[in-house]
């Protein structure tokens, strides 16, 4: 499929990024607070027939996650776990074995996104799918 990318403004995605670096620097292991909500990416679609919403819940158990379209907005809501390894969990490691964190960048507990959607939409035909760690949300125009 054949994509195009919407025309942005200068010098935007180096905005994004240099904001995304500033949270990262100020966020650590040690400042995250329980009540800190993460919002995850996005990334937004167009097609001939709809607009697709992608959202990177890599490690969200998808019974976790609370979609809702309301007033214009989809709104996204959900927790993810501390990622710790081990197939088994974190029972692995509490058996007297001691682990030190040396760097803890992936977002985990609450998280919250919302999406301005535009007003040609068919409310009552949108699906959700979720793969490979991502949300895939279909969107049809009314």
């Amino acid at each position: 499929m054949p994509m195009s990318a919407a025309a942005d403004p200068p010098f935007q995605n180096l905005a994004r990024q240099a904001r995304k670096l500033m949270d990262q620097m100020q966020k650590g292991y040690y400042t995250f607070s329980p009540s800190d909500v993460w919002t995850p990416n996005v990334n937004l679609y167009e097609t001939g027939g709809c607009y697709l919403v992608c959202v990177d819940l890599a490690g969200v158990d998808k019974d976790k996650i609370d979609l809702e379209v309301h007033d214009g907005r989809l709104r996204l809501r959900g927790s993810r776990p501390v990622p710790l390894p081990g197939d088994s969990g974190p029972e692995e490691h509490a058996e007297g074995k001691k682990m030190r964190v040396h760097l803890m960048e992936i977002d985990h507990g609450s998280f919250s996104r919302e999406v301005e959607l535009p007003s040609d939409i068919n409310r009552e035909a949108i699906s959700a799918s979720y793969r490979n760690g991502m949300l895939w949300v279909e969107i049809p125009k009314a």
